[in-house]
């Protein structure tokens, strides 16, 4: 006859992915001519519970490289950006989501498409895509078995063979 027992662990309790296109701009001091790169380093974020949804504070940095005054000379522009973002997480039912824990992850780092040049202003998109993990506690039912097995007795198979060959190989004299 089984029985059964309630575990309460710490389970992912509700789990989302979101792609963003946001559209940023830089001025600059020399007017460009030509985009000669866009990287986006130094990328962190944390996630945060708001109510309903899950939000995401991060930043990164822009650095645009480019050339001014007909392609003779070249610059590159630095700036910070910061973002804050919303999730619609559900969690499930069966999850206790008092307590939780937020684990947000880059599914595709912020890259740099589409820079334009107007004027002294460089305008461009950052695309990026994040996924958000709600860690919670849960507990679930198993079925548990109040028979046990019984234990199978081992025996060593050895034979009148092995017991005379043992005692020809030891030396009574070895010490």
């Amino acid at each position: 006859m089984a029985s059964y027992k309630e575990i309460v662990t710490k389970a992912v309790v509700g789990k989302g992915k979101k792609y963003f296109k946001n559209s940023y701009s830089v001025n600059v001091d020399n007017k460009p001519t030509t985009i000669l790169g866009c990287w986006i380093i130094n990328h962190k974020f944390k996630g945060y519970k708001s109510g309903d949804k899950i939000g995401v504070d991060g930043n990164f940095d822009v650095n645009i490289w480019y050339s001014y005054d007909n392609d003779s000379k070249t610059a590159v522009a630095n700036q910070k950006f910061e973002y804050n973002d919303l999730f619609n997480v559900q969690a499930r039912e069966s999850s206790d989501v008092g307590d939780t824990d937020i684990i947000v992850r880059t599914l595709k780092q912020p890259t740099c498409n589409k820079v334009e040049i107007n004027g002294n202003t460089i305008n461009f998109d950052v695309e990026k895509e994040l996924g958000v993990e709600i860690v919670g506690e849960t507990k679930f039912k198993i079925g548990v078995e109040d028979d046990e097995e019984q234990w199978e007795d081992l025996t060593d198979e050895v034979t009148e063979e092995t017991e005379k060959e043992i005692e020809k190989e030891v030396d009574e004299n070895y010490i």
